[in-house]
């Protein structure tokens, strides 16, 4: 008679837990998909399938200690293949998979994404934007469950309520997903006339977003829940607002401060003079110092951008370039041309 020990090569006084670890390697060594048309691994899997069923059972691993086979012999035995996948249903979806069901699974919501575009002068200040957002969300009226109010769902008479019908084949009994009710194991037979059924229906609303001072490009502004709703009680996605800013005419943005190009000949630049700037929202006065170099830059402090948390606001920076003329009059040439001889240096004939 066999040894039950010696079929899954464990000592007498294994652990139910290396038992289980014992039969899991031979169970997977000799399953009959990695070994099809083999009779002998069909014949060894059943001789470890039947030790595991024996000796992972306390009551009958007693008997079988101390009497042996017969002290088994008023127990039910196996009788055939199909008795071992009988017995062993749990077991096997645990080890292989077979027969779980696949119920479907809480999903969350989709995020969604829109662009807010701003100019600068918005940026400085902040804004209010109002979007027309469209979104799938709860139906209410059936609160999402797909149900004609006053109904309910009914057991699936397909695959009584498991979500799964098995097939033959060969010697296995393979489960797939039941094709009648999806693997929800229910049916809905009144569906809601809102929503037909699916819990989900289109909305458009209008959504209220505050858009801070001091944003830059590319910032994301998430609000919570607002995205599209999610199924079977999984939470809702979220909302995405992404700032792009458009170019502006006068100004470019590095951080919070702005930056402004003024323009100046090289005779204002050699003698100073006081030049208007704009600004964002006006203008001011700035004094160039004679003998100002191109390049030069000057700080006006305050007239850039807020932080987008609220702290001091950057400069705007004029930075001084310089213009050469490309015609000349008679008498402005006559003059540079005094100016060079009065710098010691002569002009080109």
């Amino acid at each position: 008679m066999e040894d039950y020990y010696e079929t899954l090569g464990v000592t007498r006084n294994a652990t139910l837990e290396e038992i289980k670890t014992a039969y899991r390697r031979l169970a997977l060594r000799y399953h009959p998909d990695r070994n099809p048309g083999d009779r002998i691994a069909e014949e060894q899997f059943k001789r470890v399938s039947e030790a595991y069923q024996v000796l992972s059972d306390t009551e009958k691993r007693q008997l079988f200690d101390l009497y042996g086979h017969a002290g088994l012999a008023e127990m039910e035995s196996f009788s055939g293949f199909d008795d071992i996948f009988g017995s062993f249903g749990e077991m096997f979806e645990d080890f292989f998979g077979f027969g779980r069901s696949r119920r479907p699974r809480p999903q969350a919501g989709a995020d969604l994404s829109y662009r807010v575009i701003l100019t600068l002068n918005e940026v400085a200040s902040g804004k209010d934007v109002e979007l027309d957002v469209e979104r799938r969300v709860h139906c209410r009226r059936c609160a999402g469950n797909g149900l004609e109010p006053g109904t309910r769902k009914e057991t699936c008479p397909h695959c009584g309520g498991r979500g799964q019908v098995a097939q033959r084949k060969g010697l296995l009994r393979i489960f797939n997903t039941c094709s009648h009710c999806r693997g929800a194991g229910s049916l809905v037979t009144s569906p809601c006339k809102q929503c037909k059924g699916k819990g989900i229906v289109k909305e458009k609303k209008q959504v209220q977003v505050r858009i801070p001072p001091g944003v830059d490009e590319g910032t994301r502004l998430r609000l919570r829940g607002k995205g599209e709703a999610g199924s079977l009680g999984a939470p809702s996605g979220d909302l995405y607002i992404e700032v792009q800013i458009s170019p502006h005419s006068h100004f470019t943005r590095q951080g919070k401060d702005l930056h402004y190009a003024a323009h100046l000949s090289f005779v204002e630049a050699a003698l100073g003079r006081e030049v208007q700037v704009p600004t964002l929202h006006s203008h001011t006065s700035l004094k160039i110092p004679s003998g100002t170099q191109p390049g030069a830059k000057f700080h006006i402090h305050g007239e850039g951008l807020p932080g987008i948390r609220g702290n001091s606001r950057g400069d705007l920076v004029v930075e001084v370039h310089l213009e050469t003329p490309t015609r000349l009059s008679p008498k402005q040439e006559e003059l540079l041309k005094e100016f060079l001889r009065l710098e010691g240096k002569a002009a080109l004939p």
